[in-house]
């Protein structure tokens, strides 16, 4: 009787991610960390000063970057769907499987996680604020509505983006463990083809 692991072989010429994949994935990844690393702790202190958070302008900078994050997820998301062949790595079957949940989880709440914010300005009656002085009230019509007392989307809000950075962590320490342990070519493959890892 054979324990070993169940292992999916697949044969694929292609060794590297196109440079749209690239693209999207490494802009959408530095844009996650710089807004998770710029996010207004004190934003309900300035709700309750009276102080509009879009006078802040690291304030305008992580409501930009969330709706950046947004606008790339959903092109990246009709580029999986178009895109030519992918690498394929033989890989035991529940890694190949995780490898795809935590793709998923990624992708829905890097989608999630901007509209959280979008309904916790709303439900708080503060516009949204982005660069370049571009600034919407449009949302202000939640602030009364049920979906506004639903939760605390700010809260929640908060919650996705510590959900999303633990996540992100555990996908590189993974990609970290196939070059380094199984040595399979599924860090490099998203790597710009330029960089030669060890």
């Amino acid at each position: 009787m054979n324990n070993s692991p169940q292992i999916e072989l697949h044969h694929n010429d292609a060794k590297q991610y196109d440079w749209l994949s690239k693209t999207f994935h490494w802009i959408t990844a530095i844009a996650v960390v710089a807004a998770f690393t710029i996010g207004p702790s004190d934003f309900g202190e300035l709700i309750q000063r009276g102080i509009n958070p879009g006078t802040r302008n690291y304030i305008v900078w992580h409501e930009s970057l969330g709706l950046l994050v947004f606008s790339l997820t959903l092109l990246r998301l009709l580029w999986v769907a178009l895109r030519p062949e992918t690498p394929k790595f033989s890989m035991a079957i529940w890694m190949r499987w995780s490898s795809r949940l935590m793709h998923i989880m990624l992708w829905a709440l890097l989608l999630i996680l901007p509209i959280s914010a979008i309904l916790a300005l709303a439900s708080e009656g503060h516009p949204l604020t982005l660069l370049g002085g571009i600034q919407t009230n449009d949302i202000a019509f939640f602030a009364n509505s049920r979906l506004s007392r639903l939760v605390d989307w700010g809260e929640l809000h908060k919650f996705i983006g510590n959900v999303i950075m633990w996540l992100a962590g555990m996908h590189a320490f993974a990609a970290i463990y196939h070059h380094i342990l199984l040595k399979d070519g599924v860090l490099t493959s998203m790597l710009p083809s330029s960089i030669r890892l060890p």
